[in-house]
């Protein structure tokens, strides 16, 4: 049979469907976590603002407190240092970032603490009026709930990492009924690969959650919008808010590490520290309640220009210094809803003046384009753009004014939001990714066809004396019985063999002395990936090819300089500039007088 007949588009999984059977409780799980913090944050929002023991929905900014309304969310940044202080420091932050840091340095573990104190946390900082979302605690407690049900079973840390994912995400989708914007996010920043047996897992927990979620919480968007098509004016309408939303994605990403490195200066513990940025967001709430909470009905009225402009920018910049004060001050949070907010205060700023005459689409085209500037995720903020509002004219400008954004603070800052973090802890994130040239390239495209052998019948002595002698052309040679091999044999190996305390001896022939021995071999229709990875594994500097193992019929021979052959045509690919064709414009040049 033809070794073609054994590639593969993708690398065959036989655990694939063991993994989406847990993938699918751990949707269900993701969802039941995201119905359980959004009553949190309801139930304290009414303790702390309206003196209630209710889950039912209402905004903080309908409260009655007056300036005693700068006291509740220092008193709801309090009790969490305590939590993070006392129970466990890894519910510190916005979620993002520690999940991501879990997945690439921590082997995808989390603990049941953070399973149980980051919703908490979560709830009470958004229910006293913190400035922020909830997908971010959202991910952090589904991915928790997805680790510690792999915990549980025996998987590798990359099945793990998966099912980590598909928590995080099914969470997400729970609480924005965007599953198809969840799946790109964990293609966009948390599994950092392309590969079959991560993205379906993560997809199906997706979808699990979507349908859960349109039985609990009612189908339909989120934000309802509809806007006229765009006209082709609209082209530089989309470049000029893709611009200006990746400033200001800039200025937040930028203003907010700042205040961390101030808040770093403090003579105090950092216990302290959320509580001191709640005070900040209670100063901010007494003179714009609106800023106070998730904001997700601010969030609505901004994209159906319910509110004023001079409104909108109070609304956006007093929501943008706070959400930089409490974030920075290490407290708990999610990003997304805060950034759906500036980013449309944005657009109500700039509606009036675009080219274009719909005021309408650009509240909704620099939410997104804020969004993605500021994850470093395009693909996501597009798609969860639509998901929200189901606008399907707006398409064409998300699209352009997203890209835009996200080329502007992919030149101006070297990392994004959800990274820098993570790099201030001595570890750095490579973004792009891409097939692996090893990947590509398959053992016989690089092995050596034509190799020297050794007979199995040789006697030992005979074999150092013939081929590892003075006039010795390789390394190490294969050993064969027939046609089939038997093993690998270099000087070392024939030395110690050579010596009568081995059991063998010189006069032992090759194929005896290596009967019953392990032998590492490579198949043709492997990739080159597989091979080093197995050179690396058992510390080999070369394995021998063969067709099957069955028949174990010699093929090759594939060394760690043959590896490196891929990266060479890699190499080429980027950097090595080549022309086939000259264009003849005609006319351009002037004809020599005859």
């Amino acid at each position: 049979m033809s070794t073609h007949t054994h590639k593969r588009d993708f690398s065959p999984n036989a655990r694939l469907p063991g993994i989406c059977a847990l993938a699918v409780v751990i949707g269900m799980l993701g969802t039941v976590a995201a119905f359980v913090l959004l009553n949190l944050i309801h139930l304290f929002t009414n303790l702390f603002f309206y003196g209630t023991f209710s889950f039912a929905d209402h905004s903080p900014a309908a409260n009655t407190l007056g300036p005693w309304v700068v006291v509740v969310p220092a008193l709801g940044g309090l009790v969490v240092g305590l939590i993070a202080r006392f129970g466990s420091e890894k519910i510190r932050g916005h979620g993002i970032p520690e999940a991501i840091e879990a997945i690439l340095f921590g082997k995808s573990r989390m603990s049941p603490k953070v399973a149980v104190l980051k919703p908490l946390s979560s709830g009470i900082v958004i229910g006293s009026g913190g400035p922020f979302g909830a997908e971010g605690p959202i991910i952090m407690t589904g991915g928790a709930l997805g680790s510690l049900i792999a915990q549980c079973v025996k998987v590798t840390a990359a099945e793990r990492k998966t099912l980590l994912v598909a928590g995080a995400t099914a969470g997400m989708t729970a609480v924005f009924g965007t599953p198809v914007a969840a799946v790109l996010l964990a293609v966009e920043l948390l599994l950092f690969e392309w590969r079959p047996r991560s993205f379906l897992p993560v997809a199906l927990a997706c979808a699990v959650a979507g349908f859960l979620r349109a039985a609990w919480f009612g189908t339909g968007p989120l934000f309802p919008l509809e806007t006229a098509p765009p006209a082709a004016i609209s082209l530089v309408s989309c470049v000029i808010a893709g611009l200006a939303s990746g400033a200001l994605a800039s200025s937040l990403s930028l203003g907010l590490y700042k205040t961390e490195d101030l808040f770093g200066k403090l003579p105090l513990h950092w216990m302290w520290w959320p509580a001191l940025g709640g005070l900040a967001v209670g100063i901010g709430g007494y003179f714009e309640p609106r800023v106070l909470g998730v904001g997700y009905d601010v969030i609505g009225d901004l994209l159906h220009q319910h509110i004023a402009l001079q409104i909108a920018v109070a609304i956006l910049l007093v929501k943008a210094i706070v959400w930089v004060i409490a974030l920075g001050s290490g407290t708990s949070g999610g990003v997304l809803a805060p950034l759906l907010m500036l980013g449309a205060g944005l657009g109500i700023v700039l509606g009036p003046v675009l080219p274009g005459h719909q005021p309408a689409l650009w509240p909704l085209v620099c939410m997104a384009a804020t969004l993605g500037a500021t994850l470093g995720a395009p693909l996501t903020a597009i798609v969860f753009a639509f998901g929200l509002t189901h606008d399907s004219n707006a398409l064409l400008p998300l699209l352009t004014a997203t890209l835009v954004a996200h080329g502007f603070s992919t030149v101006v800052m070297p990392r994004s939001i959800m990274t820098e973090k993570i790099a201030r802890r001595g570890y750095h994130i490579y973004r792009e990714y891409g097939v692996d040239p090893l990947e590509r390239h398959f053992v016989d495209e690089v092995m050596t066809r034509s190799v020297e052998t050794i007979d199995g019948s040789l006697r030992v002595q005979e074999a150092l004396a013939t081929f590892f002698g003075t006039s010795q052309t390789h390394r190490a040679y294969p050993v064969l019985d027939g046609d089939r091999l038997i093993g690998m044999v270099d000087r070392a190996m024939l030395v110690s063999l050579n010596d009568d305390a081995s059991g063998f001896g010189p006069d032992t022939p090759l194929a005896q002395a290596l009967a019953g021995r392990s032998l590492s071999v490579a198949l043709t229709h492997e990739t080159c990936r597989i091979v080093a990875t197995r050179l690396a594994v058992h510390e080999l500097e070369r394995l021998p090819v063969v067709a099957d193992r069955h028949s174990m019929r010699l093929a090759g021979i594939v060394s760690r300089s043959d590896l490196v052959k891929p990266a060479q045509a890699h190499f080429d690919e980027e950097h090595k500039r080549e022309r086939f064709r000259r264009l003849a414009l005609r006319g351009l040049r002037r004809r020599p007088e005859a």
